[in-house]
């Protein structure tokens, strides 16, 4: 398969088209037909990119743009819409879209579309690794002491966000910006369950990831 693609659209005829289409393309393509099912995909699996409608049931394309890029600021997403208008375009630019097509859809010219995001994507660092602790970031992968390690989708981004920044002091409001993103709606209670996990699931965390009293937590490599 060259990626995992996440189709978020609401018209079954259309939705099946596009996933005929990519599959052929030699893309895994996972289907939610609106954008509550949507959300529910994006926080428990990783996609190589997401198509995404904007006008849908229950959660709109805007709103779950945000969520996305929140999540995963580096994931492609392609916003498809029957609004052509300017400022249409131009706001889910803002918001993070990677692309935007207007609905009547050309195949063909979605397939090149995604081909290029996709093969456009930044190039990480293959492996993180800390004595038995290996964390293949590309693939989402955790392992410790050659047992996987399973991990929240946020849980795994605040690891990253720790791994890429060591011997280094955040307070909790700063990690709720930087891994939730400015728009999350919870508090700081939400940041130290997340280091509590990580610290019952990742021995090296347990051992590595401090509290700085007063301040917030540092992870020491």
């Amino acid at each position: 398969m060259k990626g995992k693609i996440l189709l978020v659209e609401d018209e079954k005829k259309l939705r099946e088209v596009i996933k005929l289409y990519l599959t052929k393309e030699g893309y895994e393509v996972v289907c939610a037909e609106d954008g509550q099912v949507g959300e529910n995909l994006i926080e428990s699996e990783g996609f190589s990119l997401v198509i995404l409608d904007v006008m849908m049931p229950k959660k709109d394309g805007w709103s779950l743009l945000r969520k996305i890029k929140s999540n995963n600021s580096e994931t492609p997403v392609i916003l498809t819409t029957a609004r052509g208008e300017e400022e249409d375009r131009v706001f889910g630019l803002e918001l993070g879209a990677d692309d935007y097509m207007v609905k009547p859809l050309s195949m063909r010219e979605l397939v090149l579309r995604v081909n290029l995001r996709i093969k456009s994507k930044p190039v990480k660092e293959a492996e993180l690794i800390f004595g038995e602790l290996v964390i293949e970031e590309q693939k989402r992968s955790v392992i410790e002491k050659e047992k996987e390690v399973i991990l929240t989708p946020k849980e795994f981004d605040l690891m990253i966000f720790f791994a890429k920044n060591p011997n280094i002091v955040f307070k909790r409001e700063h990690l709720l910006d930087k891994v939730w993103g400015f728009d999350f709606a919870g508090d700081t209670r939400t940041v130290d369950t997340h280091i509590k996990n990580l610290r019952e699931k990742i021995n090296y965390f347990s051992e590595n990831l401090k509290t700085v009293w007063g301040v917030g937590y540092k992870f020491e490599r």
